[in-house]
């Protein structure tokens, strides 16, 4: 076994275990991390594919923007774990036979699609228009594409990006009834009156009579 088979299998299985642990875990919080250490590991194997573009595409946007934007939303909504797993056994039959229907599909696909398809290799070098060799990349060939004959297209796709980053942050940003702060308008706006109010209250028994003084040092004489 070569080093590539090696961190093949080393990826496969951390990447196994993530998505495990990200349709297991009780924590929602803990899913979306797994989720991130599993979007990692299949930037791993996209780069043993020799698909370097794929791999930064997934560790940039999805790793470092979508996901942390996931795990902001996540943290924000504050789920109640027990609310969400009264049903859980009641769907639990369907979730697994949708989950075996699934398991064979991929099966038979990992199994006997790809016994034909040699790896994948890379081109070395590129001939220019001079007949001198030069090294090609297709990270720079995509990155030229892009940003020169797709730069619109790109540009709406960013704004689309964050327009549903801020409708994602409008949506939780909601009053929360644990919360103590205080409006910043209202203290600005608050007066002395508003401060003490005098309220008149009943007594709840007849007070005592009042006893001049000089009667009372008498009594005290006596």
């Amino acid at each position: 076994m070569d080093v590539t088979t090696g961190f093949f299998y080393l990826f496969s299985v951390v990447l196994l275990y993530a998505a495990f642990r990200v349709v297991t875990s009780p924590n929602p919080v803990h899913a979306v991390l797994h989720l991130m250490l599993a979007f990692s590991q299949a930037a791993g194997i996209w780069l043993l594919l020799k698909a370097e573009f794929l791999a930064i595409v997934l560790v940039m946007v999805y790793l470092g923007a979508v996901m942390v934007l996931f795990l902001f939303v996540v943290m924000m909504l504050d789920i109640r774990i027990d609310q969400l797993r009264k049903n859980f056994w009641k769907n639990f039959p369907l979730a697994a036979v949708i989950f075996a229907i699934v398991a064979f599909e991929m099966g038979v696909v990992l199994i006997g699609g790809f016994s034909a398809i040699d790896a994948p290799k890379a081109i070395p070098a590129v001939m220019d228009a001079a007949g001198n060799v030069v090294p090609y990349s297709n990270v720079k060939a995509l990155g030229t594409m892009l940003y020169t004959e797709y730069l619109f297209p790109v540009q709406v796709a960013a704004v689309i990006l964050l327009v549903a980053m801020i409708a994602a942050i409008a949506l939780t940003l909601r009053q929360r009834k644990d919360s103590k702060a205080i409006d910043a308008s209202l203290q600005v706006r608050v007066r002395a009156a508003d401060r003490l109010q005098l309220v008149k209250v009943e007594a709840s028994k007849p007070p005592a009579p009042l006893v001049p003084p000089a009667a009372d040092a008498e009594e005290k004489k006596v």
